[in-house]
């Protein structure tokens, strides 16, 4: 077996101690020199996992390092979202119970979860690997990050909310902050049903709403702002024009 294979296998951070960065890096370049990105765009994403799944497998057979099948299935997964996601941060989007993803730095990544912080096992191989997937998000809403511009606020498709910071701005690494928003909005009644407002409060909020008295939201991150702004907007009558002013990404 070819010495550069058997380094792959050995003390490390994949499955079940193999240490399958290398590999996988190898095989996602080799994937993204395979593939017509010109093609992959038009793709659904249900037929591009297909296709990805059949093309990485064939590259196995052509390597020499042995995997078990749930090693191969994890490093299918992990190319499939390093081509079509955001690369080891994928999963956590995916994720429904999970609200906010921050990466201090490309080894350190916490989640929020029902509103208590989390440091997850989940690592970017360096720093070059999290300033790829900056990149990339950035690069999908039009936007660029650079030295001359290390900050930038964006959104995903999703709707969900995202700040990233290179250096020289960030001290210790590049870092990325991902707000996400529930799929399944909440409504006034889902607020008086988890005892957040009393239906006493519920009618004054929408009685100031039709009087159309001037209201200021403020709070910390993750307090409900945006669901309360979401709710009270339900309350302005359908034949009112809506003008909205904001700075965001």
């Amino acid at each position: 077996m070819n010495q550069t294979k058997w380094d792959e296998v050995g003390e490390g951070s994949g499955i079940g101690g193999l240490n399958l960065g290398p590999l996988k890096e190898r095989l996602h370049r080799q994937v993204i020199d395979t593939l017509d990105l010109a093609v992959v765009a038009k793709l659904d994403n249900n037929l591009l996992k297909v296709e990805l799944t059949k093309l990485v497998q064939e590259m196995l057979e052509k390597e020499s390092v042995p995997l078990s099948m749930k090693e191969r299935e994890s490093l299918i997964a992990d190319i499939q979202h390093e081509v079509m996601g955001l690369g080891p941060l994928e999963p956590l989007v995916q994720d429904q119970t999970v609200n906010d993803i921050l990466v201090n730095r490309a080894d350190q990544i916490y989640v929020e979860r029902a509103g208590k912080l989390q440091l997850t096992d989940v690592k970017f191989r360096d720093e070059a690997h999290l300033r790829k997937i900056i990149e990339k998000i950035v690069s999908a809403v039009g936007r660029r990050i650079d030295e001359s511009s290390p900050m930038v606020d964006a959104r995903l498709l999703d709707g969900s909310r995202v700040n990233a910071i290179i250096p020289p701005l960030a001290l210790n690494g590049s870092s990325i902050s991902i707000r996400k928003f529930s799929k399944d909005k909440l409504q006034i009644e889902d607020l008086i049903n988890k005892r957040s407002l009393t239906p006493e409060i519920a009618e004054l909020l929408r009685g100031i709403v039709e009087a159309r008295l001037n209201i200021l939201i403020s709070g910390g991150t993750g307090c409900g702002k945006t669901t309360i702004l979401n709710i009270l907007s339900g309350f302005i009558p359908s034949d009112e024009r809506i003008v909205t002013i904001e700075d965001s990404a």
